[in-house]
């Protein structure tokens, strides 16, 4: 028996690749399935079976291409019901594979038809656990994605997972290996570990979630607490995973025209796409084409364009190294967005060498911003992108919070003639910050080079949040 745990770190996102006796079993796959097909040809088998833990909503599956390309059925738990065919398991309901068994698990909760796969040993022992969006590390599923499908609200979905987790997997061994579908950095949890791999013993001691002696009502309550609305392709994603999409190779040979720079004007105009630049952020700084917006390929690029453009449907025009152009695509439709209609041929330089107008991002060390902040003596307006909890841990003396997800309803707080400051942890953030308010009309910005660490380092006075309830 094999399996290998396939990691993307960008989405922090695990698809898995089980192999016994030439049969191949892939759980959660991502949109791209070349490289599955291709790893069970060098293997010599066939693949068998792609198990769907639910529908997933940070990403579109591979579920639909991979089965078209394999004649393998798509296996879902119950309560899943999609638009096309596939095998609606019962819970306790098993799929051989070579000498290895497949137990369906219904562990609802994250989403009703959320299903976990228990895979037992060719001697019948249980051996790992495939966990999908129920249980993380360190953390479970949040509760609050399926709330309009269900028809229920986050508490009563919080109450079906705690009963999930306390009669389907709590009872099992301690030495079950646990494979979830994703990590730290996903917005389908709140506090996962970094690990990717770990026991449901280990789990038991230390995940908050599966205390033994918690109620209901305290895990609905450490559950829901906290809960940061979900980004707003999130329902966008799950009707793709359930409706199905087109095949990832239309998506890239629609995306791969290449345009010159008059005909990617045109299209700009013509289209109102968003113009997206992947370039490294110091790139982009330098010269940039007007409106344009900065996400890094770099960077945690796919979360962050679902999370600021929103809406999969919107047309998008790429600017970007030509070498990445495939990759770029590749990432975008990942999170459902198909609709790249080209790429500015010749990159950025060529649209220079066309003697078109282009913007700037005046960018300064950390050294430069203390040495400002001690000669004006006043306060400087200094507005830090980071989330909530980053800012609360330790921020800027008097500097204003306007985390970047939401930068949008923060607009009107940014002062209109004055200079101001723009800064994140490291630097990624505020650049797409810096790009969307340009974007704005808002050219009296400056950003500061390697975000809070280097502001920190360059001895600027900083504080720390005090929550008002604890002041005297």
């Amino acid at each position: 028996m094999k399996i290998e745990q396939i990691y993307t770190g960008c989405l922090a996102q695990g698809a898995y690749y089980i192999k016994s006796k030439g049969e191949v079993a892939i759980i959660d796959p991502l949109r791209e399935v070349k490289p599955y097909i291709e790893k069970a040809e060098a293997d010599k088998a066939k693949i068998k079976y792609i198990f769907e833990t639910h529908f997933h909503a940070d990403f579109v599956s591979g579920h639909v291409t991979l089965s078209e390309k394999t004649g393998a059925p798509i296996i879902y738990g119950p309560n899943a019901n999609p638009n096309f065919d596939s095998i609606t398991a019962k819970d306790g309901q098993e799929f051989k594979l070579g000498e290895v068994t497949f137990v369906v698990l219904h562990t609802p909760g994250h989403t009703m038809e959320s299903t976990t796969y228990l895979l037992k040993d060719k001697d019948g022992r249980d051996y790992a656990l495939f966990t999908g969006d129920t249980l993380f590390l360190g953390d479970v599923g949040r509760p609050d994605l399926a709330q309009k499908a269900a028809n229920m609200t986050q508490e009563q979905l919080a109450g079906i997972l705690y009963d999930s987790l306390r009669n389907k997997i709590m009872p099992l061994a301690d030495d079950v290996i646990v494979y979830p579908a994703h990590g730290a950095g996903s917005a389908c949890g709140k506090n996962m570990m970094k690990e990717t791999v770990d026991t449901l013993g280990h789990q038991k001691e230390m995940n908050y979630a599966l205390r033994a002696d918690m109620t209901k009502e305290e895990f609905i309550k450490e559950v829901t607490d906290g809960l940061l609305p979900p980004p707003a392709y999130f329902p966008m994603n799950v009707k793709m995973n359930k409706e199905g999409y087109k095949d990832i190779d239309e998506v890239i040979a629609q995306g791969e025209n290449a345009l010159l720079p008059n005909a990617f004007e045109a299209a700009a105009n013509e289209t109102g796409a968003v113009m997206l630049d992947t370039r490294d952020e110091s790139d982009f700084a330098k010269g940039h084409i007007p409106g344009s917006i900065f996400i890094g390929i770099d960077g945690s690029f796919a979360p962050w364009v679902g999370d600021l453009i929103k809406d999969v449907k919107q047309p998008i025009l790429l600017i970007a190294d030509n070498d990445r152009i495939e990759e770029v695509i590749t990432r975008l439709s990942r999170v459902g967005f198909d609709n790249t209609l080209g790429y500015l041929e010749g990159g950025f330089e060529a649209w220079k060498k066309a003697a078109k107008e282009y913007d700037t991002v005046t960018s300064i060390p950390a050294t430069e911003f203390k040495q400002i902040e001690d000669d004006i003596q006043n306060d400087i307006p200094v507005f830090d992108v980071r989330k909530l909890d980053e800012f609360r841990s330790e921020h800027v003396v008097n500097a204003h919070h306007t985390s970047l997800s939401e930068i949008n309803e923060h607009l009107a707080e940014y002062p209109e003639n004055e200079t101001f400051y723009v800064h994140c942890a490291g630097g990624y953030r505020s650049m797409i910050a810096a790009s969307i308010l340009k974007s704005r009309g808002m050219h009296n910005l400056i950003d500061v080079k390697g975000g809070f660490e280097a502001i920190k380092a360059a001895g600027v006075e900083t504080t720390n949040y005090v929550c008002p309830s604890t002041l005297k």
